[in-house]
């Protein structure tokens, strides 16, 4: 039995679990990580990866183990090993200083946040000043807004900061959002936004990426009909926040988010006859099932799968690791 099970209750009360679907990594977390892994293979160790490849602790910590070195900036990094820049995007110094300084790099940005930077150059190149709805800080928004010139982009994270929010000008404005955002966050700032700019264009196709909005409503499911929802994935995930408060504003009496089974409080089980399991984009299965099998050594358990939506999209590794 692993450390963190706790010892098995006397009456074993039962409990209903249920699975949300889909649910942990997605396509682009899971391209990022075996960016790192066939860098390693290829190159031998080390691999430099700047900023943490997704926003886990335990991928983190597993890469670290095969040869790779998580570093801040570039300037951490020798000239002669491989660098590969994380799933988040990266702003358009990096790669500039990259091959300015010869360096062999892999680009581990996830295509739908790519997709986001065509975006905000299409419209920039147009004319247009760009609202980017989004967290402060996140290396997502940093790497976007990295894309264009000091104060091309404006960024809003808030209904409020929408009230607020100065057109530059007599610019035409066009808005992007950040991919791992709650959808129903967005979509109070989006209509704050096209009432105060009625000529606001609408998006091509919807930034949050399908990933996040898939595991949102399946998320609100589980809310709907458990007591507890608890979320696998490390508090530095922004999309795995966002399925905690998803759970909550669904009708969850409780949710947390806890980076594995050891972080589980059992006094969070007092009352609750069903828990819904989930986890972020960029939380591995082995942990869920984990968690069950830490639920289910303490209760009667019951585990169910929730029907969802089904995922099949996979993105193309870098030319570099597949010739």
């Amino acid at each position: 039995m692993n450390a963190h099970v706790p010892p098995p209750s006397p009456e074993r009360r039962p409990i209903a679990v249920r699975l949300a679907t889909p649910r942990g990594f997605c396509a682009g977390v899971d391209r990022a990580i075996q960016i790192v892994e066939r860098a390693i293979e290829k190159y031998g160790a080390p691999v430099y990866v700047r900023h943490e490849i997704v926003h886990n602790r335990h991928v983190v910590e597993r890469l670290k183990a095969m040869g790779a070195v998580f570093v801040k900036e570039l300037d951490e990094c020798p000239d002669d090993r491989p660098v590969v820049f994380s799933a988040h995007g990266v702003p358009k110094s990096v790669p500039a200083t990259a091959r300015s300084r010869e360096m062999l790099f892999l680009d581990a940005t996830c295509p739908l946040v790519s997709k986001v930077h065509v975006e905000a150059e299409r419209h920039h190149a147009a004319g247009r000043h760009i609202v980017l709805i989004g967290h402060a800080g996140h290396p997502e928004v940093i790497g976007t807004m990295g894309q264009l010139p000091p104060g091309a982009i404006s960024l809003v994270e808030t209904e409020e900061d929408a009230e607020r929010f100065e057109r530059p000008g007599d610019q035409p404005l066009a808005y992007a959002t950040q991919t791992t955002l709650s959808v129903d966050d967005t979509a109070g700032i989006l209509k704050v936004l096209k009432r105060r700019f009625p000529e606001l264009p609408d998006p091509h196709k919807e930034d949050i990426c399908y990933a996040t909005t898939n595991r949102q409503e399946a998320v609100k499911t589980l809310g709907q009909g458990c007591e507890l929802v608890l979320v696998v994935g490390s508090k530095n995930s922004s999309n795995s926040a966002r399925l905690v408060e998803v759970a909550m504003r669904a009708g969850a009496r409780d949710a947390r988010l806890v980076d594995d089974a050891s972080q589980v409080d059992w006094a969070w089980f007092d009352g609750v006859d069903t828990v819904g399991v989930t986890a972020g984009a960029s939380a591995p299965e082995p942990l869920i099932a984990a968690l069950v099998e830490a639920i289910a050594a303490r209760f009667d358990a019951v585990v169910s799968e929730d029907a969802g939506a089904r995922e099949t999209v996979t993105f193309k590794l870098p030319r570099l690791l597949t010739a």
